[in-house]
């Protein structure tokens, strides 16, 4: 079973390398994010044309996550219990969505940017990730199989990062995010695809400015961590690299894994 995640940066534009990647690579299950649509602009059809159940939490043109699975999608659970908002009133943002597929958790996450270490959103980016730690940790105590996987924004190692120079003063390095990256780590989650794409220098996020993807200016932001139960069936991972160059490419490029059975 292959099991993968990718930020795509918009859904809508991007749907065609989507539709071609999920060709290529034969992968069973795709976590998305930053799909940037409403679920009424979805591209559902598209999904369903290649055999895939889809699931989709999308509020409005910001934000967005889905799960596209070919072997199924039962218990859809859009946000997570007591996720808190950003704004005023405070809104619940579309961030997080969990399914099972094949007896399988999933949570495909995009974790808010933080934008700077002194901006409020970096309260909220620490608030919405001890929230959702403290749904994640019930699943290690009941012996699920499950992973949470998607875009963090958070780089937790310094070879994560092209340069840490240039980041100390930015986000995605600071202590604060990385405590927030490693408490999933002391709850037991496994980071299952740095043992088979160890570092420096790999990364899943070029930005679009400044050639930084043809200078190797990157960064490590999306992961897929699993329960135990989950790590114990991790054959191999990859980060398809490749899916970032040419035409149209997101800013991000798909994180895979190879599971037994």
């Amino acid at each position: 079973m292959r099991i993968a995640t990718w930020n795509v940066n918009s859904i809508r534009s991007r749907i065609d390398r989507v539709e071609a990647w999920l060709q290529r690579t034969d992968v069973d299950v795709l976590a998305i994010q930053e799909t940037k649509a409403t679920d009424e602009k979805f591209p559902f059809d598209r999904f369903r044309a290649l055999g895939y159940d889809v699931a989709h939490h999308g509020l409005n043109h910001w934000n967005g996550v889905a799960v596209v699975s070919r072997i199924g999608i039962d218990d859809i659970e859009p946000s997570f219990p007591d996720a808190p908002g950003w704004g005023e009133p405070p809104v619940v943002e579309a961030r997080a969505l969990t399914v099972s597929c094949g007896g399988i958790h999933l949570t495909s996450v995009y974790v808010p940017n933080g934008r700077n270490i002194a901006d409020p959103h970096m309260d909220y980016k620490v608030a919405w990730l001890e929230r959702l730690r403290a749904r994640a940790a019930q699943r290690v105590a009941a012996g699920e199989t499950a992973a949470l996987l998607g875009d963090w924004n958070i780089a937790p190692q310094d070879d994560d990062v092209w340069s840490m120079e240039y980041y100390l003063d930015k986000s995605h390095v600071s202590p604060r995010e990385r405590a927030a990256f490693q408490g999933f780590l002391d709850d037991g989650y496994v980071d299952v695809v740095r043992p088979h794409t160890p570092g420096p220098g790999v990364y899943t996020y070029w930005d679009y400015t400044q050639l930084a993807f043809q200078k190797r200016r990157g960064m490590r932001i999306d992961f897929i961590i699993g329960t135990p139960a989950f790590a114990a069936r991790v054959e191999g991972a990859a980060i398809d690299r490749e899916e970032r160059k040419g035409k149209g490419a997101s800013d991000h490029a798909p994180v895979v894994v190879q599971l037994a059975g």
